[in-house]
């Protein structure tokens, strides 16, 4: 008789979940999207509005997440649902995608993004960058192997230091910040369809900025009665951000006025220089520092627990279906997924590949939201600790934001997006090499929880 197989162990409680969130949510974004809105709809009144709407789907996500995970508190979160909801097929193309460009390439453009700032903080040549990216990789990559624990607690650190970085950017342009007359005019599109096209368009970056709180469901399987406190988790984090986002753009309107944010090319730092001179842009510096590798720690946590899932599912290596019998960690899917970042990192490509994430995540992501309207309708709800109490029409929201946004990656980037779509289909047929090499037996397995 078989030795059982090492499973994960619940060692996280409702802070490391809810940073998680924070964490998965807070990336670059805010620092730099914010002129892109602003340049689309060109009053305080608009932006506000835009960035609020974007936070309603946002919340509208998170109740839906946070029931689901709720129903399968496992390791792998979007991943079990589609595999329970509508068959593995789905599920290993959302896998297959987070590992080939969604994870991975967000990984390797946001560790260049962390790369160019801590280089130019250090004053280290471009030469530098490359390296730089590569080390944070593997650095965290290697923390990760040591234990979800460890892993969490860099990313403690580092989202309490962005979330610090953002409460400084609010304080100085609320407290010093005073736009002039000029930039404070507003150019705001007039007409219904005008109006309604510029919000659209704002919303792509503003839902882009809000993604990432799907990360926490991957680790449910790691948290301490997650299915009580994932869903408390998920909208205390979220909540968080929203409160944190519309209050940041208050403030940059404060202190640069819509038509200065609009022509901004870093608002962030514009706002700390213009409140606290040199020093104050340098301090934004270090917080994006912060933030973005923050961003990384928590993908490098988290995505493995996808691959780890789909393997136990027989529908990948069978060896990272394994997890370490003491660290308790996923650790040869954190291996691969590390060595893949570097590989895209190596060879310039993550440009590239970012631009296919929007596209494959809010496809991937309106399934998700569609999952929760077949286990309302096939399963019992006895038994379950949280249920959204604002379904249907928070997975409606939330579904007609993903098709929205799906569509508008499509009309910005149709090449792109196309090239997307391709990397999703080839996964078809190395789908069912796997279910022929390693038999149907083998799929549709829980994965361990």
């Amino acid at each position: 008789m078989s030795e059982p197989q090492p499973t994960y162990v619940p060692r996280l409680g409702l802070f490391d979940a809810a940073m998680a969130v924070v964490g998965g949510i807070i990336g670059g974004g805010i620092f730099l999207n914010p002129a892109v809105v602003a340049k689309q709809v060109g009053s305080a009144e608009l932006v506000t509005i835009a960035w609020v709407l974007g936070g309603v789907v946002a919340v509208a996500g998170a109740f839906c997440f946070a029931e689901l995970g709720a129903r399968y508190p496992r390791a792998g979160g979007g991943y079990v649902y589609l595999r329970e909801a509508f068959g593995p097929l789905p599920a290993f193309l959302y896998g297959w995608a987070l590992l080939l460009v969604i994870s991975t390439g967000a990984l390797a453009f946001v560790a260049s993004v962390f790369a160019q700032y801590t280089c130019a903080l250090l004053g280290l040549d471009d030469g530098a960058i490359r390296p730089v990216a590569v080390a944070a990789v593997v650095v965290l990559s290697v923390i990760n192997v040591f234990g979800v624990r460890q892993g969490a607690a860099t990313q403690n650190v580092f989202t309490v230091l962005k979330l610090a970085a953002l409460a400084l950017i609010i304080g100085v342009g609320l407290i010093r910040g005073e736009a002039s007359v000029a930039a404070k005019a507003t150019t705001a599109p007039e007409g219904g369809w005008k109006l309604f096209t510029a919000l659209g368009a704002a919303l792509v970056p503003i839902l882009f900025t809000y993604g990432g709180w799907q990360n926490t469901n991957f680790i449910a399987g790691e948290i301490r009665d997650a299915q009580r406190q994932l869903p408390r988790a998920l909208l205390i984090g979220v909540g968080l951000v929203v409160l944190t986002y519309v209050t940041v753009n208050f403030a940059y309107i404060r202190a640069l006025g819509v038509a200065g944010l609009a022509a901004s090319k870093a608002p962030a730092s514009d706002v700390m220089r213009a409140g606290l001179g040199e020093t104050g842009a340098t301090l934004v510096a270090a917080g994006i520092v912060a933030s973005t590798f923050g961003f990384l720690s928590l993908v490098i946590l988290t995505s493995p627990r996808v691959y780890q899932a789909m393997a136990a599912d027989g529908l990948f290596f069978a060896q990272v279906a394994r997890v370490h019998p003491r660290y308790r960690t996923p650790t040869i899917a954190i291996v691969i997924q590390g060595t893949w970042t570097v590989v895209v990192l190596s060879t310039g490509t993550y440009r590239e590949l970012v631009n296919f994430v929007s596209f494959g995540d809010w496809i991937f992501f309106g399934l998700i939201g569609a999952s929760l309207f077949v286990f309302r309708r096939r399963t019992s709800d006895r038994g379950l600790l949280f249920r959204d109490p604002f379904h249907p029409w928070t997975a409606v929201v939330f579904c007609a934001a993903a098709l929205y946004a799906v569509i508008s990656a499509y009309l910005e980037s149709p090449t792109n997006s196309l090239l997307a779509g391709g990397i999703i289909a080839i996964g078809v047929p190395i789908y069912f090499v796997w279910r022929t090499r390693r038999g149907d037996a083998g799929a549709g397995t829980s994965p361990p929880s």
